[in-house]
């Protein structure tokens, strides 16, 4: 009888576990409870020459560049200071306006200390600060201070898009039934998106600040949890060709790999021409990117673009 007893009490010990697992889990599914929305597509393309030459004449098109402007949201941490100083002296200059979030002060450098050891804490205080203070700034561009970017290019992508409409672009990338965007190639918010996303960090059920006590999902994996509550859904940024312009590996690696895969066309193999961002690259490597990018250029050669995304006015930039 003892045996038998331990055993039905093993069981029912072990059954309500199994319950408490399976209402945790429910009550955590992004799927079942979020509201839909017309704005559901999963590839944003950027307008090709034709398509801005119907859209727009060329007094429009020159007005549009002090239209298009990018907070950039920089999440740097004392133990990568060499990268945060990197980025402060290559292509942050390119925001219209640059905000570095730091885990803790740092004497050496510059930044808004939120004074918050968790990173997935850390990333909604510093895009609540963001959205607080963006002024009439309405496209948002979040990276860690490993990821290069070329802030015109992000800016032609989103050049025919609507800020009030809720966009979330990227690289975007997969895991079970749930579509993200990869923090380490950068993460793109319209001024709608980050609204609703503000909106449903109030909701602790759907998008907890300090995640679930089972599993911890990583900052970008949660953004992603918690915006599709709210009907904004992981968009791939890609260019009139459809190749993506988010990319979470350095030049080099993408290069090699289309060595290998593509003799006869490398450069074609390997990127778009109008890639917002690489990942991965060492700071020397940031130095070489914006001598590439702003500096280099085969003399006679006039590209012709009918549009030209300045820097803000008085910036010390490239």
């Amino acid at each position: 009888m003892l045996s038998e007893g331990s055993s039905f009490m093993k069981g029912m010990v072990m059954g309500g576990l199994f319950c408490l697992v399976l209402s945790l889990m429910g009550s955590f599914s992004p799927i079942s409870d979020y509201k839909t929305d017309n704005h559901h597509h999963h590839h944003v393309k950027a307008a090709s020459k034709e398509e801005l030459s119907r859209r727009f004449s060329d007094s429009q098109v020159q007005g549009l560049n002090n239209q298009i402007r990018v907070y950039c949201v920089i999440m740097v941490q004392p133990k990568n200071l060499i990268y945060w100083a990197t980025v402060i002296e290559t292509w942050s200059k390119h925001c219209d306006k640059a905000e570095f979030y730091t885990s803790e002060s740092s004497k050496a450098l510059e930044a808004i200390d939120l004074k918050e050891k968790d990173d997935w804490a850390r990333l909604r205080k510093a895009l609540k600060h963001a959205y607080e203070n963006a002024g009439d700034l309405r496209w948002f561009f979040v990276a860690q201070p490993t990821t290069f970017a070329i802030i015109e290019n992000l800016k032609y992508l989103i050049l025919t898009k609507d800020p009030n409409e809720p966009f979330y672009l990227g690289k975007t990338m997969k895991s079970g039934e749930l579509d993200y965007v990869a923090y380490d190639s950068g993460i793109v918010l319209s001024y709608e998106a980050l609204k609703r996303l503000i909106n449903v960090f109030q909701d602790e059920d759907k998008c907890p600040e300090k995640g679930r006590a089972l599993w911890k999902l990583s900052e970008d994996k949660q953004l992603a949890v918690c915006l599709k509550y709210t009907g904004v859904f992981a968009e791939n940024g890609e260019d009139a060709h459809g190749k993506g312009l988010f990319n979470s590996r350095t030049v080099d690696s993408l290069i090699a790999d289309s060595i290998k895969d593509n003799p006869n066309d490398v450069v074609e193999g390997c990127c778009s021409d109008l890639a917002v961002t690489f990942s991965g690259m060492s700071p020397n490597q940031m130095h070489v990117m914006m001598f590439g990018v702003y500096r280099l250029r085969p003399y006679g050669h006039d590209f012709h673009d009918s549009l030209a995304f300045y820097p803000p006015e008085g910036s010390d930039n490239d």
